[in-house]
C-alpha cells in the first residue's frame, strides 16, 4: 500500500501526459487540412439570437449567455447554475483550451470538488458536461441525471467523461473515439469498462483494437450516443439539445429522479431477479415522501405538481 501511494503522483503526471499527447496526435490524424470550427467567445449574434439570452460581457469584447450566473470562475472549470425557467439545470463546463482539454490535477480536483457539492445539493435536477473550448470536448458519480454534449473531439479521456454520463449527445460534425491502442497503451479512465455497457463487448473491442474515430452519425449508429445534431452556426448543437433534455427532466419528481436512476445502475449489474429486488427497495423509498402526495394531490386537482425533493 505504501510503495502504491507513493507511486502515485508519478503515475498521475504520467496519465496526464498520455491524455495531452493523444489528443494532439490524433487532431494530427483525422486528415491534413482538418481544423477547429466554430466560436463560441465571440459568436455572430442576430437578433434571434440575442432573443434566446445573449448579453453584452463587460468591456463589449464579448458575449456571454444572460440566463445563467457564474458562481465559480477558475480557468479550467467552470460551475454554471442555470436561472429562471432552467433553475435545477447546472453546467460544467470544461475550458482548458491551451491543453485541448486533456486531464490535468487541477482539474481533475475541481471536478472532484464540484461533484461533491452537486451530490449534496437537493435543487440540482440535472447536470450538463460540455466544453468551453470551440470543437473539443474532454459524468461522474452523481445522483442526478447526468447528459454530455459533444460539439466537436471527445478523444481519449474526452469520450471516457463522456461514457461517465447518463446520456450522450453530439453534434454530426463531432469526432469521438477511445484511440489510445494508437500510443501503445489501453483506456485507462473506464474506457474499456464503460463502452461495452454502452454498446455491446464485441463492437466495444472492435472500436478499441482499431482505435477507430467516429462521427456522429456512426457514433448513433452504434448506440453510442442517443441523439445526433446537425452543428449550428455557432457550434452548440449539443449543448441546445442537452438543454432541452435537461428541461424535459425538470418537471418531474426530483427524489423519483434519483432513485430511479440508482436502480436502474444497480440493476444492470446483476442478474434480473435481484434486479428487481432493487427494484422493490427502491420504489419503497419514495413511498413516504412528500412529493408522492403532492403528485397524487396535483393529479386529482387537474394542476401541475410543485415538487420540493422531500
Amino acid at each position: 500500500m505504501a510503495a502504491a501511494a507513493a507511486a502515485a503522483p508519478g503515475a498521475l503526471a504520467i496519465l496526464q501526459a498520455r491524455h495531452a499527447r493523444l489528443v494532439a496526435a490524433c487532431c494530427a490524424r483525422l486528415s491534413p487540412g482538418w481544423r477547429l470550427s466554430g466560436s463560441w467567445t465571440v459568436p455572430r449574434v442576430d437578433p434571434a439570437t440575442w432573443a434566446r439570452g445573449w448579453t453584452p460581457a463587460a468591456g463589449g469584447a464579448a458575449w456571454r449567455r444572460g440566463y445563467s450566473s457564474e458562481v465559480k470562475t477558475e480557468d479550467e472549470l467552470r460551475v454554471r447554475y442555470l436561472e429562471e425557467e432552467n433553475r435545477g439545470i447546472v453546467v460544467l463546463g470544461i475550458n482548458r483550451a491551451y491543453a485541448k482539454n486533456s486531464l490535468s490535477t487541477n482539474l481533475i480536483k475541481m471536478l472532484s470538488k464540484a461533484v461533491d457539492a452537486l451530490k449534496s445539493d437537493k435543487k440540482v435536477r440535472t447536470i450538463i458536461v460540455r466544453s468551453e473550448v470551440p470543437g473539443i470536448f474532454c459524468a461522474a458519480n452523481l445522483p442526478v441525471p447526468t447528459i454530455a454534449a459533444i460539439d466537436g473531439l471527445a478523444l481519449g479521456g474526452g469520450l471516457e467523461l463522456a461514457l461517465a454520463c447518463d446520456i450522450r449527445v453530439a453534434a454530426s460534425s463531432a469526432k469521438m473515439g477511445l484511440v489510445e491502442t494508437k500510443l501503445a497503451i489501453i483506456p485507462g479512465g473506464g474506457g474499456t469498462q464503460r463502452l461495452p455497457r454502452a454498446i455491446g463487448m464485441s463492437l466495444a473491442k472492435e472500436l478499441i483494437f482499431s482505435a477507430r474515430v467516429l462521427d456522429g452519425q456512426a457514433a448513433k449508429a452504434v448506440g453510442l450516443i442517443s441523439h445526433v445534431l446537425e452543428q449550428n452556426q455557432e457550434g452548440d448543437a449539443a449543448y441546445r439539445k442537452a438543454l432541452d433534455l435537461a428541461r424535459e427532466f425538470l418537471p418531474q419528481g426530483p427524489v423519483a429522479m434519483r432513485v430511479a436512476k440508482l436502480a436502474i445502475n444497480q440493476g444492470m449489474e446483476v442478474d434480473l431477479v435481484t434486479g428487481l429486488a432493487i427494484e422493490e427497495a427502491c420504489y419503497a423509498q419514495t413511498i413516504p415522501t412528500k412529493d408522492r402526495l403532492e403528485g397524487l394531490l396535483a393529479f386529482k386537482e387537474k394542476r401541475t405538481p410543485r415538487y420540493k425533493g422531500e
